[in-house]
């Protein structure tokens, strides 16, 4: 495990000091950050002398360095109002809790708080995303949830693990070796996370993971395979089934897939919301989602977005020229725009930022335009207050990458109906 004794790091206002803190470097804000949201709602907290030894080191040096006399409570409270502040803070009286791993930008913790619940622990690598996270709920998220000296900052109780862990290809051993066959994934991590927590007194009552529409039928079906049968070999009933936003309010044809996990219970059994009926008629209108306003294009865009979203005449000229090309090939490929009298829009994804080629907004007298992040963010169904500190590029990353949070939220709606 890397420690450290002495480090260099921001403060919490900006400001960068020394500390000698024996955590691991990458989880130090975090342990603070979760330890006082924990404690604001009376929450325990198993690494409370690591947090407490933390704000003892910020409270020695700003009386050292900036010759001031501030006491621990004091500093505290500061930072405590500082969570309490935040657009998106956990709720003060939670009906249940969970855990977000690979985080991003908070899409499924959006949601769940929206329904009462209050977030223990959250991973989420990148620092970008960190960044974003932090700025939204508060919190900064500990690191790399593969490594044990992350993972022990887990509570031992917790209701709800979610999370959208990245697809990665297990061996066709796995049909018969199940959990040892997820080793060097990330899927192992949640199956080791569950696994510890199966023979104690409180074992994690609901898996629910997303995942891109393709795990399907990765590896010809046998990754899927194997992640059921791993749960189903850890005591849980699992339904999966593919959704699409579109169906839920949200102006984007998303297809994901959804897995729900839970206990095995003879009297509970669980029925995905389709968002269509059999007819094919949507379900989800605009005023059964609270984060969306209508369920055409043209709610998300900006009225007069800046000057530099709109494509150059090269850009736009190699679309249309990779357009033809994909045409006479027969594969009908190429950029795709839309106007606002569009009822949706083409999937957004991580690398939207490079050519914005998935969605293109039509412009008269203009060549077409890039969403703008807020539009990114509204085309995912966040709400806007939603906070984006950084850049362009990786705003379009984060959202590329996030859920769709109305579709988060109408699933966990009806887990909580069906199984909670």
């Amino acid at each position: 495990m890397k420690m450290t004794e002495k480090v260099s790091i921001d403060e919490f206002d900006g400001k960068k000091f020394k500390i000698r803190f024996t955590v691991e470097v990458d989880n130090k804000k975090a342990v603070l950050t979760h330890y006082l949201q924990n404690r604001r709602n009376g929450i325990q907290t198993h690494f409370e002398e690591e947090a407490t030894q933390y704000l003892k080191e910020i409270t020695t040096y700003k009386n050292e360095v900036e010759n001031i006399n501030l006491v621990e409570d004091t500093a505290e409270q500061h930072l405590l109002f500082e969570i309490e502040t935040v657009p998106f803070p956990a709720p003060t009286n939670p009906t249940f809790t969970f855990i977000d791993l690979f985080a991003g930008i908070g899409g499924f913790r959006l949601a769940l708080q929206n329904l009462g619940g209050e977030c223990v622990f959250t991973s989420e690598w990148d620092k970008f995303s960190q960044t974003t996270y932090r700025a939204n709920f508060g919190q900064v998220p500990f690191g790399d949830i593969t490594k044990e000296s992350t993972k022990r900052y887990i509570p031992a109780e917790f209701d709800v693990l979610c999370g959208g862990f990245p697809c990665q290809p297990f061996s066709h051993a796995g049909l018969k070796k199940g959990f040892e066959d997820t080793r060097g994934t990330l899927f192992f991590d949640v199956v080791d996370i569950i696994n510890s927590r199966r023979e104690t007194e409180n074992p994690v009552k609901i898996v629910f993971l997303e995942n891109v529409k393709g795990l399907k039928n990765h590896d010809k079906g046998n990754t899927l395979k194997t992640i059921i049968k791993t749960l189903e070999k850890l005591g849980y009933e699992t339904k999966y089934e593919i959704l699409n936003s579109r169906n839920f309010g949200v102006p984007q044809n998303r297809e994901r897939i959804f897995i729900i996990g839970w206990l095995k219970d003879d009297t509970k059994s669980f029925n995905f919301p389709l968002g269509i009926d059999r007819d094919n008629e949507i379900i989800y209108k605009k005023e059964d989602l609270k984060d969306i306003k209508e369920t055409n294009v043209g709610s998300i865009l900006i009225n007069k977005p800046e000057e530099k979203y709109t494509i150059s005449d090269k850009l736009y000229a190699g679309h249309i020229r990779r357009r033809k090309e994909h045409k006479e090939k027969g594969n009908g490929f190429g950029f795709s725009s839309v106007n606002e009298n569009s009822t949706y829009t083409s999937t957004i994804s991580a690398r939207y930022y490079k050519d914005g080629s998935e969605i293109l907004i039509e412009q008269k007298n203009a060549n077409p335009r890039k969403l703008t992040p807020r539009e990114a963010a509204n085309l995912q169904g966040y709400p806007s207050d939603f906070l984006i500190p950084v850049s362009d590029n990786q705003a379009y990353k984060q959202f590329g990458n996030s859920v769709s949070v109305p579709v988060i939220q109408t699933v966990f709606n009806e887990i909580q109906k069906q199984l909670m």
